[in-house]
């Protein structure tokens, strides 16, 4: 502990760049992991990982349209978790922590910052330090939990890289009281998933990144908890700052733009998941024995969320869970019955051909819908980017032959 003050100490006299000291961050988190354990990933443990991923990416082949989008199966422990998805929660978290930080330093009076001088910038790094610390022990929370890189539905992981966490797949099937090798092996089916979704489909990462900063743009900062929250900090006490308790600092304004954002994000959020849960589902319905009972299982778990997306959200004031899973499961379900496969997951062609919140409420009738077939007929799902030219075999895919023909496995 004296160690970590001592480091605590450093950083907040040589912050980084950026609203929120993420050197801080990762060392909590990390300090966190080692209090509760982070087994290592042993070679059975990487070697059962990687089967599975490849043996979920062959049972997704006639049920998605999208071809595998894995480069890499790896096995990650829980610190890895953390490493490899900090770029993503820094685009998620920089926004919100900068208004923290601006806020903090609207608490000085304006006629008493000329004299603070060189003191403004110890104002900004507390800010960040503070958040650095709070957002650390979350992520440390969230590293105990997550089965894999797409967990929680948004792109965490680098682009092709398919991951899993043994660790805690093996506490979460013993919570469920199956085989482990079942739940790990339906973990990599939604994983791959995942994988095929923003692998393939190009502006599906942006977009769902681009929805959270524009719900986080509209959340605002409670002046009055940051004022009492600072008034807890004993300066010469860092023990202090590592007990403080940042929740209820951010709220969402209840602005028509705001809940505007916030029904853009949980559509996006719930079209994904709804998505993946379907097709999961379809790929795993006559070969594993206990896939109602996972299924059920997930589902609950994602629309729920666990304790440590629940300290997430009353961090940052974002909650991560679809609230409209089981509607868009349903939704997608109706398309696949009317349209099949091609023609259903050719909705990814564009944003705008997918379903909107209000679609939710008539899924049979949306999927009857007459398709734009001009519009969807240069897709092609083999490739990263998207259009392609050529000739076609008929209107339900692109013509050849080969596992990756959307148009050869279930035609419409």
């Amino acid at each position: 502990m004296q160690q970590f003050m001592a480091q605590l100490q450093q950083l907040l006299a040589a912050p980084g760049s950026g609203p929120v000291n993420w050197d801080l961050a990762r060392q909590v988190a990390a300090s966190q992991l080692s209090s509760t354990g982070d087994p290592a990933v042993t070679p059975f443990e990487r070697h059962a990982v990687e089967e599975a991923l490849r043996l979920a990416d062959l049972w997704l082949e006639p049920s998605s349209a999208l071809p595998s989008g894995i480069q890499t199966s790896v096995a990650w422990n829980r610190n890895e978790w953390i490493y490899r998805t900090l770029d993503v929660w820094r685009k998620l978290c920089d926004p919100v922590a900068g208004r923290m930080v601006t806020a903090m330093g609207d608490l000085v009076p304006p006629e008493a910052r000329a004299q603070l001088g060189a003191m403004q910038s110890m104002v900004a790094s507390l800010g960040g330090a503070l958040f650095g610390g709070q957002l650390g022990q979350a992520l440390g929370s969230l590293a105990a939990e997550v089965l894999s890189a797409g967990d929680i539905g948004l792109p965490l992981g680098p682009a092709g890289t398919a991951a899993l966490v043994p660790a805690n797949i093996r506490e979460y099937g013993t919570g469920l009281e199956l085989p482990e090798d079942e739940v790990r092996l339906y973990v990599a089916l939604r994983e791959a998933a995942h994988q095929r979704l923003f692998g393939h489909v190009p502006w599906l990462r942006g977009h769902v990144l681009t929805a959270v900063e524009m719900y986080a743009a509209g959340i605002t900062v409670n002046r009055e908890a940051i004022e009492e929250a600072m008034g807890r900090v004993d300066p010469t006490n860092p023990e202090s700052m590592q007990a403080l308790a940042l929740e209820g600092i951010f709220t969402p304004e209840d602005t028509p733009a705001q809940k505007a954002s916030l029904a853009r994000l949980e559509t996006a959020l719930a079209l994904i998941e709804g998505w993946v849960c379907h097709v999961v589902d379809s790929a795993a319905a006559e070969r594993l024995p206990n896939v109602v009972k996972l299924a059920e299982a997930f589902r609950r778990r994602r629309a729920a969320g666990g304790p440590a997306e629940q300290t997430f959200a009353a961090l940052v004031g974002l909650e991560l869970r679809p609230r409209r899973l089981r509607e868009a499961a349903a939704l997608w379900a109706a398309l696949t019955e009317h349209r099949g496969i091609a023609g259903r997951d050719a909705l990814w062609g564009h944003p705008d051909l997918l379903p909107s919140g209000e679609d939710f409420a008539d899924p049979q009738g949306f999927a009857r819908a007459q398709l734009d077939l001009d519009e969807l007929d240069s897709f092609d799902f083999t490739q990263p980017g998207g259009p392609k030219g050529g000739d076609r075999d008929g209107g339900d895919g692109p013509t050849g032959e080969g596992p990756d023909q959307p148009g050869e496995k279930n035609p419409s």
